[in-house]
């Protein structure tokens, strides 16, 4: 009964669809991205009835803020990356570690984001922390041999090595998608391959997904790497659906979220998916798990798509308008379409003309685009939330602050300005 009441919480949303219209699968068998399996995430259960649904809870949004009307878990603010601070500095030095190759030039090009200053913000190994906090099951104290400090301690490291591999296939990813877009910036500072070249700078994305897929294979669990591997082939599906694309399909907002997904969400989804199949959960559970890691990850482009025209190059690491400038139209131009139809003959035409680029930011500025996509970021958000509130109740003081924590990440992915 306190299973089906954790769900209950948001049964009563009705069902909707994000942009009014229901995505359409990818033509290959073997893809189902946004199609029935991600996009009509129900989830049936307490004796069949349909308690999950793309309903999006009520919520009132004041000066960017995201409120929920019947939030248990919004008690107190907190720094979700501080309560997991800790266990970053431990995953960031196993990963350094991990990434020593025999030839001293590949590892340098392999530790290059993995230098202590470069980091990044560790997004994904601090959401992963704190949903395997919000997650574990309860194991009894240890007895006199002590078996459950052991079970405990042996969990808990199987998931940080879930958070390193994530972060191992993430910039792997970022190596290849800067040598594909001839970046020359990378978080404030040189791409690798403007820094040491582009063969190199594949060799050592490369070498970061052979060191994943072996710390993977040390997991001994084929649900958790069938999981992972997926997301690999999401990444390059996403990649090349972004290097291919139709003038049709360059204006289409369906397939503009389908390659999102594959290229951005689907990691932190699966790897929110494994930590929860680690921790022996169920798969009602474990599909919450996944739901999170969607939202929060489509919150999280549709916010950078927002911040590439209106933050600067200094805040972002990057140049500013580095997408529309490598041809790659995003939700806000999408949105500004809608408004105005002439701008569909300036995207068919591309953007190798900088005049262009120039009709299509003065459009962009005359339209609701760049609103439009933060309230969509902000339904997003709102749907990661919701899979939170709708976890089995837990009295456990340390599971709650995680899940306040989640919580709060999802406000803080749409109000960020870098």
């Amino acid at each position: 009964m306190l299973f089906c009441r954790g769900f209950s919480r948001i049964s009563r949303i009705p069902r909707t669809s994000l942009f009014g219209f229901i995505l359409s699968p990818p033509t290959g068998p073997s893809q189902s991205l946004l199609s029935n399996q991600y996009l009509n995430s129900t989830l049936k259960v307490c004796g069949g009835r349909e308690t999950f649904s793309w309903g999006l809870p009520a919520f009132h949004g004041v000066g960017g803020q995201i409120h929920y009307q019947s939030s248990s878990i919004i008690e107190e603010q907190l720094d979700p990356f501080s309560l997991v601070a800790d266990e970053l500095s431990l995953v960031a030095n196993r990963l350094r570690s991990m990434v020593v190759a025999e030839v001293p030039k590949l590892a340098s090009a392999a530790e290059y984001f993995f230098k202590l200053g470069v980091e990044g913000k560790r997004f994904r190994p601090t959401v992963l922390l704190l949903m395997a906090t919000a997650l574990n099951i309860h194991i009894p104290e240890p007895t006199a041999g002590g078996v459950g400090d052991t079970l405990t301690t042996d969990l808990r490291t199987r998931q940080q090595s879930i958070a390193e591999i994530t972060e191992m296939i993430h910039v792997a990813s970022l190596l290849h998608d800067d040598v594909l877009d001839d970046a020359d910036k990378r978080r404030g500072i040189s791409s690798l391959n403007a820094a040491m070249g582009n063969k190199l700078a594949v060799l050592a994305g490369d070498f970061l997904l052979s060191r994943a897929c072996v710390g993977l294979a040390a997991l001994k669990n084929t649900e958790v790497v069938s999981l992972l591997a997926t997301v690999v082939e999401h990444l390059v599906t996403g990649e090349t659906m972004q290097m291919t694309t139709s003038s049709e399909q360059r204006c289409s907002m369906e397939y503009y979220m389908q390659k999102t997904y594959y290229k951005t969400a689907s990691l932190i989804s699966n790897s929110c998916k494994a930590i929860a199949l680690l921790a022996g959960q169920t798969a009602e559970v474990a599909m919450l798990a996944f739901e999170y890691g969607k939202h929060l990850g489509l919150a999280f482009q549709l916010i950078d798509d927002v911040l590439d025209f209106t933050g600067t190059s200094a805040s972002l690491g990057k140049g500013s308008l580095s997408d529309i400038q490598h041809g790659i139209v995003t939700a806000p131009i999408l949105f500004a379409m809608e408004e105005f139809p002439q701008l569909h003959a300036i995207v068919y035409q591309g953007f190798d003309n900088p005049e262009n680029v120039d009709i299509a930011l003065e459009y962009l500025g005359k339209s609701h685009g760049i609103q439009r996509t933060r309230e969509l970021a902000m339904k997003h958000a709102n749907l990661a939330a919701a899979a939170i509130e709708s976890l089995p109740e837990s009295n456990d003081e340390q599971i709650r602050k995680s899940r306040r924590a989640l919580v709060d990440l999802t406000q803080r992915v749409i109000t960020r300005n870098n």
